[in-house]
């Protein structure tokens, strides 16, 4: 048994729907991001497990028990808020106690627990200072440490970094991912930051237009995205359309690419509308060629230069060359449309914006996905 369950949740707002059959297993001590752009719903699905907004349909689960219809002071649940919502008129130590005075612990023990949750966010020197002379970063620990005193189920995080600059977070991402698995947590945090759900995440839960894309863990989900969103939306990725011709996938603008070839494709229904789980004898492997609707994905690390003559090369022109600090970017105009394709910094890479250039790739390295949406 899981240690959260998410089961069929959704939520309406009159018309507007926000979260749709939202399905989610989370396993105790595991560190799941909810990944998405504004309005996919992810914060949404928060407010939900934490008791904050009621869900249309479905349950929240934790240990085996519903806790769908308790209040959220009764749910025990740790969180964290990108505001931080600290009381400034409190000291730090008086924050972090405040939960549990509020569950009647005694003054002993209540500062015990304080000091413990201080020293592991390294804040301990500074219990009698008010949040006013506090760093951004402190703060959040000050956050954090308070919703960790009580000693929670689950740690709820709401995109708990937005407010620090771009060197802090990076800091407190390492922070708290030692701290998580030190302390062995079962987490749940909301971000739209892709590269810290990468940094941080056990699993990605991938969301868009109030459903979930894909799970997976953040190697995995990169390498092999689940469709064109979750190829764009974790990392640059550039998106070719492909073409059937008599059985050989090629790209609708050019003739010959390095294409993976599927051994097999989802199964039609009995309808012939979809999937339907029925056995491979009643329904073969349709071709893939049959099959409307299709991209391929190549990552722009993947990209080489070759020789004009090359098999399988794509000519083009750099149009833009762009300096990243571990590496290049280039895009590069091709009659497939601009691609973009990154080389790592190991000097002046040798090539000028206006050069003519040859591109491939592995096939082993490109993805073929559908391109509404998952397979």
């Amino acid at each position: 048994m899981a240690h959260l369950e998410l089961r069929g949740l959704s939520k309406r707002y009159g018309d507007v729907v926000a979260v749709v059959g939202c399905e989610l297993a989370v396993e105790r001590g595991e560190f799941v991001c909810l990944l998405g752009p504004s309005g996919c719903g992810k914060t949404t699905t928060l407010q939900m497990i934490a008791g904050f907004a009621p869900p249309t349909a479905g349950r929240v689960v934790l240990e085996g028990r519903d806790i769908t219809a308790l209040p959220p002071s009764q749910r025990g649940l740790g969180i964290v808020f990108q505001s931080y919502a600290l009381f400034p008129h409190m000291t730090v130590a008086q924050n972090v106690a405040f939960g549990l005075e509020m569950r009647g612990v005694t003054a002993a023990e209540r500062q015990r627990r304080v000091d413990e949750a201080l020293a592991l966010v390294h804040l301990g020197s500074m219990a009698g200072r008010y949040p006013k002379a506090l760093s951004g970063g402190q703060r959040q620990r000050v956050a954090l440490a308070r919703a960790l005193v009580i000693q929670p189920p689950v740690l709820l995080l709401d995109e708990p970094m937005g407010a620090l600059d771009a060197k802090l977070r990076e800091e407190m991402q390492i922070e708290l991912r030692a701290l998580q698995r030190r302390l062995g947590i079962t987490t749940l945090m909301v971000t739209h930051d892709q590269g810290e759900a990468m940094t941080l995440a056990d699993r990605i839960v991938l969301m868009n237009q109030g459903r979930i894309e894909q799970v997976a863990a953040p190697f995995a989900m990169y390498e092999q995205p689940g469709g064109r969103f979750a190829s764009t939306f974790l990392g640059r990725a550039n998106v070719i359309e492909l073409g059937g011709d008599t059985g050989r996938w090629r790209a609708t603008a050019a003739p010959s690419l390095p294409i993976p070839q599927p051994a097999s494709a989802p199964r039609a229904r009995a309808d012939g509308t979809g999937s339907s789980g029925a056995s491979p004898a009643s329904n073969p492997p349709t071709r893939m060629d049959a099959m409307p609707g299709i991209d391929l994905i190549v990552r722009p690390e993947k990209l080489r230069q070759v020789a004009p003559d090359a098999a399988q090369a794509v000519p083009g022109r750099v149009a833009l060359r762009v300096f990243l600090g571990n590496h290049w970017l280039f895009q590069v105009d091709t009659p497939l449309g601009p691609l973009h394709w990154t080389v790592p910094n190991q000097g002046l890479p040798g090539v000028e914006e206006g050069q003519a250039v040859h591109l491939s790739w592995d096939a082993a390295d490109a993805r073929i996905v559908p391109r509404g949406g998952n397979p």
